[in-house]
């Protein structure tokens, strides 16, 4: 209607909503979206990154980082203070705290991939199972891994571990087999949901066959979101491990873990607290930074 004109605004005003956004969705300087486009993960899922990405250097190039040997012991500089020498300080032994850090990042990093994969796997399998099979077996699965999520998932990580024995490989799976539960309600849901979807339904009226229907629409729905999940649950899992090592019945010493180490500061936590503080931090860290990366690929669409 060329006779209806567009109401002006008054000078000085710009045409931006209550949240500050222009009417094309940008921020006020018009750059909020080609902003995202540039950098489609966000600062804090940049950050992540970037912590991640050191992770990975640590654990496959730890001498590119510095610090001394994890496991020499030089009993005469034990408990230095972090210095130019040590940045991190040096434990009761002399050991170099930076050294054991950053070669305690390849540990926590494979614990908390092996053990996502572990649990991935298992969930998968129990979700599989009871989303295809019948009533009564659907029930089975679902009364024990509701049993199972319900208990803390510390509590079944130490019944495993009193199973197989202490150890990396048995804290591994005992982390494992602890998440899965939550994998398989997840895989169970989405199982029928995909049974029901209409993609599935047609294809029954096709005819095809229920293994096809199985490999080529039920299990691509229900596999990909798990990987999604899975992503943030590296983080869980590497936190977990290191509590069992905490408590003993992890990574042995004299292996440098993260866990491991904190349970040996807490004798010094009032005259050497950097013992506990910088294997602390390390969890903190990479345990929030895999997290937050996988929100972030979430949100951006590479994961769904």
């Amino acid at each position: 209607m060329s006779g209806i004109a567009e109401p002006s605004l008054p000078a000085g005003r710009d045409r931006t909503g209550p949240d500050g956004t222009g009417p094309d969705g940008t921020g006020r300087d018009g750059t909020g979206r080609s902003m995202r486009r540039r950098n489609p993960l966000g600062v804090a899922g940049t950050i992540a990154a970037g912590v991640v990405a050191l992770a990975v250097v640590a654990a496959v190039w730890p001498s590119l980082l510095g610090g001394g040997s994890p496991l020499t012991v030089h009993p005469a500089q034990a408990l230095q203070a972090p210095s130019w020498a040590a940045p991190f300080g040096t434990d009761e032994s002399g050991r170099d705290v930076l050294g054991r850090v950053v070669a305690g990042t390849r540990v926590s990093l494979l614990v908390g991939v092996v053990a996502t994969l572990v649990g991935g796997g298992v969930g998968v399998v129990l979700g599989v199972v009871a989303g295809l099979g019948g009533r009564d077996l659907d029930a089975v699965v679902g009364r024990v891994t509701e049993v199972a999520f319900a208990l803390p998932l510390l509590l079944v990580a130490l019944v495993v571990i009193a199973v197989t024995g202490p150890g990396p490989v048995p804290a591994m799976l005992a982390v494992g087999f602890a998440t899965a539960p939550g994998y398989a309600r997840i895989v169970r849901g989405l199982v029928r949901a995909a049974q029901s979807s209409q993609v599935v339904e047609t294809a029954v009226l096709q005819g095809r066959s229920r293994t096809r229907i199985l490999v080529r629409h039920v299990l691509p729905a229900a596999l990909w979101p798990v990987v999604a999940v899975g992503t943030l649950g590296v983080g869980q899992a590497i936190v977990w491990a290191s509590a069992l090592s905490y408590l003993g019945v992890g990574t042995p010493p004299p292996a440098p873990e993260w866990g491991a180490m904190l349970a040996d500061g807490r004798t010094y936590l009032q005259t050497a607290p950097w013992m506990s503080t910088f294997p602390g931090l390390a969890i903190v860290a990479l345990a929030t930074a895999v997290t937050v990366l996988g929100r972030a690929l979430r949100r951006t669409g590479a994961l769904r």
